[in-house]
């Protein structure tokens, strides 16, 4: 699973105007948790872009003073209205024990459902899962290749080696709904079938 590189200074003061400060300099004050002692510093704001703007789910390798860490991003608190950063909460993590995460899914194939004019939906775009870090991967593969019209795949259909599913078993990830477009189709040639029946019927007649 890939890491993203954060780099933390460390905070001298820890109220509400050394935080002020914190803010002003374009930083974002920070906690570790996990890792013994609880470690307050801060991150440049602008260093969370690829680790909190994307789909993508990515454990974090914190350099705090030259001290070395691997977490997660546990909590991330933003401004009501500017949407900036303003706290973010990091657990750190053991490489021997498992670890909880949301990982994306990742759609291949071709469905059948899909070709007959159905339309593909997403229901489910993260699974929580439970592994060891090196059990775990970037995303969890979802094959549509024997989807129907009408079909899902279901949580329980799904297997990562070393690693546990969380979702519930039942929930529909993906599904290849009936469209309009593909019902009136339907309608129609169920009609002409009928009526060329009807039209034999009459000549055997």
């Amino acid at each position: 699973m890939k890491t993203i590189a954060l780099k933390g200074d460390m905070r001298e003061g820890l109220g509400k105007s050394a935080t002020k400060a914190v803010r002003a300099e374009g930083k974002v004050p920070c906690v570790l948790y996990g890792a013994g002692e609880t470690v307050h510093f801060s991150v440049y704001e602008s260093d969370f872009k690829n680790l909190v703007y994307t789909p993508n789910t990515y454990l974090v390798r914190l350099d705090i003073a030259g001290n070395q860490v691997i977490a997660k991003l546990q909590d991330l608190q933003f401004h009501p209205v500017s949407e900036a950063i303003l706290h973010a909460d990091f657990y750190a993590l053991d490489l021997a024990k498992p670890v909880q995460l949301s990982l994306p899914i990742r759609v291949t194939g071709n469905s059948p459902g899909v070709r007959a004019g159905g339309k593909l939906r997403v229901k489910i775009r993260k699974l929580a899962v439970r592994g060891l870090i090196q059990d775990l991967p970037e995303d969890i593969e979802v094959n549509i290749d024997s989807v129907e019209l009408g079909k899902s795949v279901r949580v329980r259909e799904l297997s990562v080696p070393n690693v546990e599913l969380l979702d519930t078993p039942e929930n529909s990830v993906v599904s290849v709904v009936v469209t309009r477009a593909a019902q009136s189709a339907a309608n129609a040639a169920a009609s002409e079938e009928g009526a060329e029946e009807a039209t034999e019927e009459e000549a055997a007649e």
